[in-house]
């Protein structure tokens, strides 16, 4: 039971994302000249839609196979609300729940870290240090595939801190890509690059 709840709950709060905070953000211009191109709210909706799918598929998975389970009840399960409470599952939707409310003043950059690093630890790894790692490459990794590559607009932060190390990871990011195809003037820090629809 504490399963199907937390696959119910994690459905409606992926509903409630797709349907209220899914927003547009400002388009780049390059983009918003070409009509093919894909707009930045299109990522995020398939991916949510995806999930959204594969939720309701293991919600029915979790019904048929307790079908008949005398302990499958919600008489049992508030017999039980302690480990609920405690399960991982449980808290793992709490982890996400807490990261977007923190991304926007966070930014991306740190929330992504921070979660990944919880998570690895909610999961049993014992290695902080490698853990913390292979967060900030798998976070670094995340930011080039979509903010360079696919142009999806990432939150910079509020905190004047979070926001002074994004523009230095993007005005870096710019650097390299420069260097790469030099037919790509990097973008000038802040004001520009929100110009043309940079993360915000």
């Amino acid at each position: 039971m504490f399963e199907l709840i937390c696959n119910v709950l994690l459905w409606l709060g992926l509903l409630y994302t797709y349907c209220f905070n899914v927003l547009e953000a400002p388009v780049p211009t390059r983009v918003a000249r070409n009509p093919y191109n894909l707009q930045p709210d299109v990522w995020p909706k398939v991916i949510i839609i995806l999930l959204l799918v594969c939720v309701a598929f293991n919600i029915l998975r979790i019904v048929r196979k307790n079908r008949g389970n005398p302990e499958f009840s919600l008489g049992a399960f508030f017999g039980g609300v302690g480990s609920f409470l405690t399960n991982k599952l449980f808290l793992g939707v709490v982890l996400v729940v807490a990261a977007s409310l923190v991304i926007e003043p966070l930014g991306y950059m740190a929330t992504c870290v921070l979660v990944l690093f919880l998570y690895g630890l909610l999961l049993g790894n014992r290695r902080p240090i490698r853990l913390a790692v292979m967060s900030v490459l798998i976070t670094l990794l995340l930011y080039v595939v979509f903010s360079v590559l696919l142009s999806v607009n990432l939150p910079r932060g509020t905190i004047p801190e979070m926001r002074e190390f994004a523009l230095k990871v993007e005005q870096a990011v710019s650097d390299v890509k420069g260097k790469i195809m030099p037919s790509s003037a990097p973008a000038p820090a802040d004001t520009a690059s929100e110009q043309s629809g940079g993360a915000k």
